[in-house]
């Protein structure tokens, strides 16, 4: 089996995994929405987008599988690698983002991916990356140790202190001066070793995952919560739009190499609000989210 195969295998079965066992807290079936690109198109390729909207636990969760090919990088996959600037490549990956209900329970992000890119009269380089990250709205440590300590174990000790410091560094909205949330692991351009170290890696992640946050939510799903939160829920998925929109790479990507747009955009909040200069009343449990985990710590 080539080497392509084998990880759109993997990633396939990941994706089905995970939305079998969401499926099982939540209750409600996922849609299945399997695609491919039309002929005639730059970007052609096929995947599978599953997604439950209006569930019993999950407000909105999307997990979706993509495998594409192009004839050129877009921009954002080769600032660090400029040699490769309008080879043609192939990319896949899995991405998920999950947006339960209960303002107590955290929304999470897991994207594990491969790319390659041939430049003319040359061999195919092989790269990775992904990670996992948590967004709280109300913070508890126990939450947050559990999820890096899953981290951990799934990049090795070895890789997670650079892995954790990137994730911190990524997940920043920059033009506020703020973490998104509570941060994890997140590594990009991943070559060192070749394609086995390289793909052992990313199965570490997916791996993990569920065994990483299902105990979160499980804790979190069924705590009673009033307007107060739900409000505090929908301004802070505010920044998770901003993030996206303005400083993820993955979300760049996609809609630069002419992706399909509705499955970029799966990690979209159901509902969300802004407010003008909002600031939470010293003390309060939304206060104490700024002050004690939208900070860079190491929670392990």
């Amino acid at each position: 089996m080539a080497q392509t195969d084998t990880v759109r295998a993997w990633l396939m079965g990941l994706q089905q995994r995970i939305v079998d066992a969401c499926v099982a807290v939540d209750g409600k079936p996922f849609l299945v929405d399997a695609w491919r690109k039309p002929p005639g198109e730059p970007l052609q390729g096929n995947g599978v987008t599953m997604i439950v909207e209006e569930g019993n636990v999950f407000e909105r969760a999307g997990c979706g599988f993509s495998h594409v090919t192009g004839p050129r990088l877009p921009p954002s996959a080769t600032q660090h690698r400029p040699e490769l600037a309008g080879a043609p490549f192939e990319a896949m990956g899995v991405s998920l983002v999950f947006h339960p209900r209960n303002p107590y329970a955290p929304t999470v992000h897991m994207n594990v991916r491969m790319i390659s890119a041939t430049p003319a009269g040359g061999q195919p380089s092989f790269w990775f990356g992904g990670g996992m990250d948590l967004t709280p709205y109300y913070g508890f440590e126990e939450d947050a140790v559990h999820f890096h300590r899953s981290c951990r174990q799934a990049v090795g000790e070895h890789h997670h202190p650079a892995f954790k410091a990137w994730c911190d560094d990524y997940f920043c909205l920059k033009h506020r001066g703020e973490q998104r949330g509570v941060g994890g692991v997140f590594f990009d351009d991943f070559s060192e070793g070749g394609f086995d170290a390289g793909f052992a890696l990313i199965q570490g992640v997916g791996d993990r995952f569920l065994e990483a946050y299902l105990p979160i939510l499980q804790r979190r799903k069924d705590m009673p919560y009033g307007e107060r939160e739900r409000a505090f829920q929908l301004y802070r998925r505010g920044r998770y739009v901003e993030f996206n929109l303005v400083w993820d790479r993955g979300t760049h990507f996609g809609l630069q190499s002419g992706g399909r747009t509705e499955s970029i955009l799966l990690s979209m909040p159901p509902l969300v609000s802004w407010s003008y200069a909002q600031q939470p009343e010293p003390g309060t449990p939304e206060a104490r989210l700024y002050t004690d985990f939208l900070v860079r710590k190491d929670w392990v």
